[in-house]
């Protein structure tokens, strides 16, 4: 392989190889000593950090799973604290999953925040290289070892936006469903965990209407999987509060 390969080429490879079982421990290495400078003349354009940590994200998800295989047993606690560890090197900063998923594709905002809450005190790196704003279609794409977890794709620069739209619609057509009769839609819970990402209830009906997991002219109760309807209140980008 060629040293010269930028690092979102890098970032690309790294995922190939680990979805077909190949040596991941070069690309690692020149993902972590890649010069700055040349990861910040690589990750100029937004579809350029997008591709990239997406990639790093499910690359490292993968590897860290296989390495430590960790035995979560239904504890939030290990979980977050696999998620939280700092053991990802990238050009000379170490990061962890979460400073990917919620630093750097959620432009900083806060894991528990409901998608209004900014993540306190990012660092410069995360400051440098994150995306200009937060894409909500990063949830139906990031490998988060759950049901309905969505197949890791290579991602690259020309096509990242096409496809994480296919990525959006796989996802809703294997979670979402609707009853035209009572005019209530049942969504995955992750529309209510980050709700402010999609622009708040409102937000997620336009969200559901754009991929046709809802009818175009329907305003439907949102009910989430574990059977708890979406409250009437909700709030807007601002964090202030409305009735629907």
């Amino acid at each position: 392989m060629s040293t010269q390969l930028d690092p979102l080429s890098l970032s690309a490879d790294l995922l190939y190889a680990v979805k077909t079982e190949g040596d991941t421990d070069r690309l690692r290495d020149h993902l972590a000593t890649v010069e700055r400078s040349r990861l910040e003349r690589t990750l100029e354009e937004r579809t350029d950090k997008l591709a990239f940590w997406l990639n790093c994200y499910n690359a490292y998800a993968q590897l860290l799973l296989e390495e430590e295989q960790p035995s979560f047993d239904g504890s939030r606690l290990e979980r977050w604290k696999f998620v939280s560890r700092d053991r990802i090197p990238i050009s000379g900063a170490w990061i962890s999953l979460n400073d990917i998923a919620h630093g750097m594709l959620r432009r900083s905002k806060h894991p528990w925040g409901f998608g209004y809450v900014p993540r306190l005190f990012p660092s410069s790196f995360e400051r440098q290289f994150r995306l200009p704003e937060c894409d909500p279609r990063i949830h139906f794409a990031i490998s988060d070892d759950t049901d309905h977890c969505p197949p890791v794709t290579v991602y690259s620069r020309p096509d990242v936006d096409a496809v994480l739209d296919i990525a959006v619609e796989w996802y809703l057509e294997e979670t979402v469903t609707y009853d035209a009769d009572a005019d209530v839609a049942t969504v995955p819970r992750l529309f209510h965990r980050y709700r402010g990402d999609f622009g708040g209830k409102p937000g997620v009906i336009s969200f559901l209407r754009k991929y046709n997991a809802i009818p175009p002219d329907r305003r439907p109760t949102l009910e989430y999987e574990s059977g708890r309807r979406a409250p009437d209140v909700d709030f807007d980008a601002g964090g202030d509060e409305y009735r629907l």
